[in-house]
């Protein structure tokens, strides 16, 4: 990775730079990194299917005071790939094993899938903002203590990106605003509707589920730039 001498860049965007590069070796068909010009350099994210859960559905499903290990640490400030695993139930009796649990646990219990993941499930189910869950389909979720049934809480997850105030203010963006994603490659797309989340804690970072990065061809060569 070269730096170019004439826009020097801070320590603390070095550091990114070199997070993100580590994370794209190790992961290279999904993650890709940009420099924007920007305050901070775009990291996109092909975010696989997964589940957040409350503290109680963690000792539902795994045992009394059982509490997440962490696996895999994620950009994000705090957040992991936990070691524990569910098995997910649908409404067809079909299933998808190893549902992997990201952490720490949160406030409520939600599942992510792509399109075809729901379709082979037997699932209808919307496309929403993380949290926003009312009138979902829900599920019943299987671990090695336990079964889980959720009333709702199953959506397929908005494109959206990740922000602290100084990139929204580069952008001219606000939280909960939507600006473009433009994907290039040999199958270029363009995002139109990318949900913009800002807060000081966050990353400069965007999440497209397996079905879309798929559609694109998305590699970690992929150039990508956001736009308003």
């Amino acid at each position: 990775m070269s730096i170019s001498t004439q826009s020097p860049i801070s320590r603390e965007q070095v550091e990114q730079l070199v997070r993100a590069s580590l994370q794209s070796r190790s992961e290279p068909t999904k993650t890709s990194i940009s420099k924007t010009g920007g305050p901070n350099p775009l990291l996109v994210n092909i975010s696989a299917r997964h589940c957040h859960l409350t503290q109680q559905a963690v000792e539902t499903l795994f045992g009394k005071g059982h509490e997440l290990t962490p696996k895999k640490w994620l950009y994000q400030e705090g957040q992991y790939a936990a070691e524990e695993a569910v098995t997910l139930i649908g409404p067809r009796s079909r299933v998808i094993s190893n549902l992997r649990i990201l952490g720490p646990c949160r406030d409520i219990d939600q599942v992510e899938l792509a399109f075809t993941d729901a379709i082979s499930l037997g699932f209808k189910i919307p496309v929403r903002n993380s949290g926003d869950i009312k009138g979902t389909p829900g599920c019943m979720l299987m671990g090695p203590a336990g079964f889980l049934e959720m009333d709702h809480g199953v959506i397929r997850a908005a494109p959206h990106v990740h922000m602290a105030p100084e990139d929204a203010e580069f952008y001219g963006v606000e939280n909960k605003s939507f600006m473009k994603l433009k994907i290039g490659g040999e199958v270029g797309v363009t995002f139109d509707r990318l949900f913009v989340r800002v807060d000081p804690s966050f990353k400069l970072e965007v999440h497209i589920d397996t079905d879309e990065g798929n559609a694109c061809g998305f590699t970690h060569e992929t150039p990508c730039e956001l736009t308003k």
